[in-house]
């Protein structure tokens, strides 16, 4: 996810602006400034002093929004990783999924909460003011704005907070959390579309294209971000429904466990290293004896060794049981293979049988293909290598986060969490 300039943090949580709010900054401070002094008949530096105010303050207030999600967030102790203020307003990163319906809810509305509670603390404030004051304008304008800022986002459709409600309240009913993010994506697209018609609509037929260009430009905002919304879902869908007996590959290496070292090396590592046909690089070994699996050989235990013990010592000696190393079954779900693989750091894990006997293995080339052809994304076979050659996926398609955030214990009461989801910065074409 974008973060831009940093500054500053608040309840442990990073501050950053983005790019895009300076200039939407800027725009707000002429429009505020320009329209209240030609209204009240302020001098030039007033108006113009009003005007950032007003701006800054707006923003302000969105940030005290996101923060009131993020603070239920941590109260419940889910990490918060960040708030970040942009051309639409704000958006708080929090680290994983709601556990119950209930809890989803609870986040969800806490930022329209504190949104209510602005628009009406400076409506009372207001009432304390004279009436044609900047500070009155600028404190009217702010009761106004946070009320617009209450009820757009309890629209109910995704990404909104109003989305997120509409989430629990689905899964409530359903028992479902996926079900209650496809209803809620779904609102989300049509009220986008909608927006964009309004919006559009009203640009040709009404002077002024301002209003109208800027509702349709939200509404591109909520399609797009209800799209991300819906491509991470399928993709938690599928973490949770596929076994690892349906990734695994059996993309290895069975040896004879009496080979010496020396022997092994000549006969199977000088062909990995010329990348020839019948072995490639990096592929997992594991040594047998008599038909029994003796272990998993850990990669380049050989060099180890002192190489004058590699005519005697055998590859049975420096193999690890393979119990005694990290490995998943053949019906672990996709998700806690991700996991696992990431908790610990390893460039490939053993999916082993229920007679203990090695399956096959699964490494994070195998899952994006998995999931590539499941979701009909085109990814090129030379991305492919390079995510299995360095272990790690690209920058657009975070599986790992998403996996991580993808709740699948069974709900705990009085336990608060929120799902940020925006983690593609492009999809797979």
């Amino acid at each position: 996810m974008q973060q831009g300039l940093r500054i500053g943090s608040v309840f442990g949580i990073p501050l950053y602006v983005r790019a895009s709010w300076f200039p939407i900054v800027a725009i707000l401070a002429i429009l505020k400034g320009g329209a209240w002094g030609e209204a009240y008949g302020w001098s030039l530096p007033i108006a113009a002093a009003a005007g950032v105010i007003g701006a800054i303050s707006l923003f302000g207030s969105v940030l005290l929004h996101e923060i009131g999600h993020s603070l239920v967030a941590k109260a419940q102790g889910i990490p918060v990783r960040s708030i970040s203020l942009f051309l639409f307003g704000g958006v708080a990163e929090i680290d994983r999924e709601s556990r119950s319906p209930s809890q989803a809810f609870q986040v969800a509305i806490a930022g329209p909460a504190v949104s209510l509670f602005l628009a009406v603390s400076f409506t009372a404030l207001s009432r304390e003011l004279s009436t044609t004051t900047p500070l009155a304008i600028i404190v009217r304008d702010l009761a106004q704005l946070n009320l617009v800022l209450c009820l757009f986002n309890l629209i109910p459709g995704l990404p909104l907070d109003g989305g997120q409600v509409l989430k629990a309240a689905i899964w409530q009913i359903t028992g479902d959390r996926l079900q209650g993010m496809r209803y809620a994506v779904a609102s989300g697209q049509m009220i986008g579309s909608l927006a964009i018609g309004v919006g559009v609509f009203g640009a040709l037929t009404v002077p002024g294209l301002g209003v109208g260009l800027w509702l349709a430009l939200v509404g591109w905002f909520i399609i797009r971000n209800a799209a991300a919304y819906g491509r991470v879902t399928s993709m938690q869908a599928m973490l949770i429904d596929l076994q690892a007996s349906q990734v695994m590959t059996q993309r290895f290496r069975v040896v004879d466990a009496g080979l010496t070292i020396r022997e092994f090396t000549d006969r199977y590592i000088l062909c990995e290293l010329a990348d020839t046909p019948l072995f490639g690089k990096h592929v997992p070994y594991f040594a047998a004896a008599h038909g029994r699996y003796r272990g998993q050989l850990p990669l380049n235990a050989w060099q180890a060794i002192d190489r004058k013990q590699w005519e005697t010592t055998t590859i049975d000696a420096i193999v690890s049981p393979l119990l005694e190393t990290p490995h998943v079954r053949e019906a672990t779900p996709l998700v806690e293979v991700v996991r696992t693989l990431e908790r610990e750091q390893l460039k490939f894990i053993v999916v082993l049988s229920p007679a203990d006997t090695v399956a096959g293995t699964i490494d994070r080339a195998d899952i994006t293909q998995a999931l590539g052809e499941r979701l009909d994304w085109s990814i090129p076979e030379d991305e492919i290598q390079r995510i299995r050659r360095e272990a790690r996926y690209p920058a657009y398609l975070r599986i790992d986060m998403i996996a991580a955030a993808t709740e699948t214990d069974p709900p705990e009461p009085n336990d608060i969490a929120d799902l940020f989801a925006a983690l593609f910065k492009r999809p797979p074409s």
